[in-house]
């Protein structure tokens, strides 16, 4: 990050947190550093040790019944939804042939999304649930695309580019009610709210939202649904997902995740109230500067703390971006994901906002170590690019 900046793209990625630091370092000076947790020597047996250790702070953090067994680790979130994808659709249709028929929403995230082709030359065929105006996908328009011939259905806990909290508990059981298996994807979530994954067979989460290390992640799934593995060549992760495992990034997931599960609804309480104001700093008429955005009609509870997502009529995202970046602020458009793409946001088009505006959308995320003052200041900062690129005529 250049010198002086102020980083508020914390959706993209949370900085590392002291914990996960000093976790990566205490690996490194144990004696089994850089030890294979498959070998079956000592150094071997201590780092399996420490991996399950990691397993079991994951298990416990998530809730919802999770066990260490049912926690596998992979790459990051998009590993975990890949392998959740192809690995729950297939093992449902391994134990019942006529489940070909998987359920998504379409504001999920691309590693969910770009799954659908795969999906579909699997011979599944795939539907897709749009969301209301607020960005909520409805557990009455998911059961009128499920049926007994569903395989699978996945829904996100919350957006990643809104912030808006979907009803996961209420569609798991539409999905059960189907005899399908339930996924959702809690990478931008997990950590930053409780959730309610007790009705969830399979849940995907990330190192590097939390404040953990980038690279590491895990799916979470139950031992009674049949996860077929996506990777071969050496068995690990119960035959789930082949591949050593990163000791030292498993323990500095733990570390963070135990410290997010601790402090997470006072931190919560504290986000929240901050992207509050900040919103209102932005979006008063004062201001001049903000289009009404639909998913600002949701309570605070149906929104993740410390995501603030609005629109710049008239400006679009890149030039916002790269005008806040001069001036010494980190921001993204929509999502980091697919901020090469030209299009607008696919789940701000999804949520039947018009292309022009969604074009013209700003994302700002951060956590408890922003400070309200950065804030307030950043906002001014804001107000000030919008009025000089309308001429002054913002207010």
């Amino acid at each position: 990050m250049a010198p002086g900046h102020i980083y508020l793209d914390y959706a993209a990625s949370v900085p590392l947190v002291d914990v996960a630091r000093r976790a990566e370092v205490a690996y490194e000076d144990a004696p089994y550093a850089g030890a294979n947790p498959n070998s079956l020597h000592t150094m071997g047996r201590a780092a399996a040790r420490a991996l399950d250790g990691a397993r079991r702070d994951l298990a416990r953090c998530l809730g919802g019944g999770f066990r260490p067994i049912d926690v596998t680790f992979t790459s990051g979130g998009t590993e975990s939804n890949n392998l959740a994808l192809l690995g729950l659709a297939e093992g449902a249709r391994d134990r019942d042939r006529r489940r070909n028929r998987v359920v998504l929403s379409a504001i999920e995230h691309d590693s969910v999304l770009d799954v659908v082709p795969a999906l579909r030359s699997r011979g599944f065929e795939v539907g897709l649930v749009r969301p209301t105006r607020q960005g909520v996908v409805g557990a009455d328009a998911v059961a009128a695309l499920v049926d007994r011939d569903t395989a699978l259905v996945s829904l996100m806990s919350a957006n990643n580019e809104t912030g808006v909290m979907q009803p996961v508990a209420d569609v798991a059981r539409v999905a059960h009610g189907a005899g399908a298996v339930m996924h959702t994807d809690a990478v931008q979530a997990f950590g930053r709210v409780a959730l309610q994954l007790r009705d969830v067979d399979a849940v995907s989460i990330a190192a590097h939202k939390i404040g953990g290390p980038v690279g590491v992640g895990a799916l979470a799934c139950r031992q009674r649904v049949r996860l077929r593995p996506q990777s071969f060549g050496g068995g690990q992760e119960q035959g789930r997902r082949a591949g050593t495992q990163d000791v030292r990034g498993a323990l500095a997931f733990a570390a963070a995740a135990r410290d997010c599960c601790e402090h997470i609804d006072q931190r919560a309480r504290v986000v929240s109230q901050r992207a509050h104001d900040l919103r209102d700093a932005l979006c008063t008429p004062d201001a001049g500067i903000v289009a009404s955005v639909p998913y600002d009609e949701l309570p605070a509870s149906g929104r993740l703390p410390g995501i603030v997502s609005i629109i710049c009529p008239g400006i679009d995202s890149e030039t916002l971006v790269l005008e806040c970046d001069q001036a010494g602020y980190e921001v993204s458009a929509a999502s980091a994901c697919s901020s090469g793409s030209l299009d607008a946001s696919h789940v701000l088009l999804a949520m039947g906002i018009p292309r022009g505006e969604a074009l013209c959308s700003l994302r700002i995320s951060f956590d408890h170590r922003v400070a309200w003052q950065t804030l307030a200041a950043f906002a001014r900062t804001l107000t000030g690019i919008v009025d000089r690129r309308r001429g002054g005529r913002a207010r």
